[in-house]
């Protein structure tokens, strides 16, 4: 549904994840092999990996402003279980984030969030205001107030409907 660009850097894993679904249309990308192979996961992680993304769209939207879609396990409790290092290089003493555990898609969550931490653009990556889409989009206004993942569908919606309303 989005017409801005991805968010930046390793933030991009989670903006995927959380427009996995639908909301509108009711179509999930994780009930296909090839949405499942995006992420690297199994049939078996399928209800892990709802249950993150829909965590991750209530903390979006709390970015926002916006109270919660649905009720969630809090985004903290999934990310305590996906255990991150910090790996120093020998060589030059370069350090870095790791995952413990391979490379799990929780693990590779964590570790984006850290880094966006780290450069201050985690707060950015909001879900759209509108009840029927929530998608998850990068916002690179100035004022860091977006509210719509596209101006022209959703922001238009809301604008027509209050129009309507008076």
């Amino acid at each position: 549904m989005s017409e801005r660009s991805p968010a930046p850097g390793g933030l991009e894993i989670v903006q995927s994840l959380v427009n996995t679904l639908d909301i509108e249309s009711g179509a999930d990308s994780l009930d296909t092999a090839e949405g499942r192979a995006r992420f690297g996961l199994a049939e078996e992680d399928i209800p892990d990996a709802r249950e993150l993304r829909e965590s991750l769209r209530v903390a979006l939207l709390a970015h926002a402003g916006h109270p919660p879609h649905c009720a969630a396990t809090p985004l903290g409790e999934l990310l305590a279980a996906g255990p991150l290092v910090v790996t120093v290089d020998a060589a030059d003493g370069s350090a870095a984030l790791a995952a413990t555990d391979g490379g799990s898609l929780l693990s590779r969550v964590a570790v984006a969030i850290a880094r966006a931490l780290g450069d201050g653009s985690w707060t950015r990556l909001k879900a759209c205001e509108a009840v029927d889409c929530h998608w998850a989009y990068y916002d690179r206004s100035p004022a860091g107030r977006g509210r719509w993942c596209s101006m022209q569908v959703c922001g238009a919606r809301a604008k027509m409907r209050r129009y309507r309303a008076k």
